[in-house]
């Protein structure tokens, strides 16, 4: 009765919303453990969903398959650390308008942040933006 759950690569990409070309393209590229057993026999795990549902994270985050990789090597933090910027690197931004003239921009990958994290982050920019309006509309 205790018997491992299983899962077939199609019930993998429900669990995790990925599909299998990317899940194979993962173990292709060593992200991603190999299913047990072979060819149509093949398995997965909860480690793989688990596995699946890290990469899926840290790929929303802006993180690059290169940096994702050097992570699951071995590194025990949630996000890895930061590389400087050299020329011609491209980086996702994420760009908040607070008010005419007052915007802020973060880099979720070099801030170390989930995209919930960013999230919570430019809500609490924009309420406080609110609140020093109110206060100094109230000092008029």
């Amino acid at each position: 009765m205790n018997e491992e759950v299983r899962h077939s690569i199609d019930e993998l990409c429900r669990l995790t919303g990925l599909t299998r070309r990317t899940v194979r393209f993962y173990v292709q590229k060593g992200l991603l453990d190999r299913p047990e057993g072979e060819k149509r026999g093949a398995w997965y795990t909860p480690h793989h969903v688990e596995q699946l549902l890290l990469i899926r994270k840290w790929t929303g985050a802006g993180l690059s398959l290169e940096a994702i990789g050097d992570l699951l090597a071995g590194k025990d933090s949630d996000m890895p650390p930061v590389k400087p910027l050299l020329p011609g690197t491209v980086e996702v931004r994420s760009h908040l308008v607070v008010a005419d003239g007052i915007e802020v921009v973060v880099s979720p990958e070099r801030a170390h942040m989930s995209p919930e994290a960013l999230r919570e982050f430019l809500r609490r920019v924009g309420e406080i933006y609110r609140v020093i309006q109110e206060e100094n509309n109230d000092g008029q």
